[in-house]
């Protein structure tokens, strides 16, 4: 027997580009923190401006504050050295319906509020 993976068809939520302007912390498992600057979020992940990039696949601990403190598990894709440090791009892991809902009501906020966005294209 085959197993078919579903796939989301059709536009997903938008990115907000937030230039750096929300602080993040990220927590590897072996205790160490890292501070960065989130300059891309939507519901699915983001994009977080380090001094230095971590090793692709990892999973770490995300923690930000976005008019509610996120923390949750995601996983580091493939890092792009940026003119300083680089830009390192995640996938949330594990997000809770309630931590989901309340992102995208903040994404949208930001949206409203003039943030400048980027439409994700579909898988």
């Amino acid at each position: 027997m085959s197993s078919t993976v579903a796939t989301q068809k059709g536009p997903r939520g938008s990115r907000v580009k937030l230039g750096g302007s929300i602080l993040a912390m990220v927590l590897l498992e072996n205790g160490r923190q890292i501070r960065g600057r989130m300059n891309q979020l939507s519901v699915n992940g983001g994009l977080l401006s380090l001094e230095r990039p971590l090793d692709e696949g990892i999973e770490v601990t995300v923690v930000f504050h976005l008019g509610f403190s996120l923390r949750c598990r995601a996983r580091m894709l493939f890092p792009m050295w940026a003119t300083q440090g680089c830009m390192q791009p995640f996938r949330f892991l594990e997000l809770s319906d309630a931590n989901r809902a309340g992102l995208k009501r903040e994404l949208e906020t930001l949206v409203r509020g003039g943030a400048p966005q980027e439409e994700e294209e579909a898988e």
